[in-house]
């Protein structure tokens, strides 16, 4: 069985977010901790709660 730590998970999730992919969050313990960085790196991201997990969209912006 091979251990992933929550870090180095929220740091290729937010990878994806920057490359403009949505990223999926299954506990609420690491989509808080999404949040977080998110909110650190202000990025603009759309949140979907579910009954099974959270997305996070990146919102494309216009220019």
């Amino acid at each position: 069985m091979q251990i992933i730590h929550r870090k180095k998970l929220v740091k290729e999730k937010v990878d994806r977010i920057k490359n403009g992919y949505s990223a999926y969050a299954e506990s609420v313990e690491l989509a808080n901790m999404l949040k977080k960085e998110i909110q650190a790196l202000n990025l603009n991201v759309y949140e979907d709660a579910t009954e099974v997990g959270f997305w996070f969209i990146p919102n494309k912006i216009e220019q």
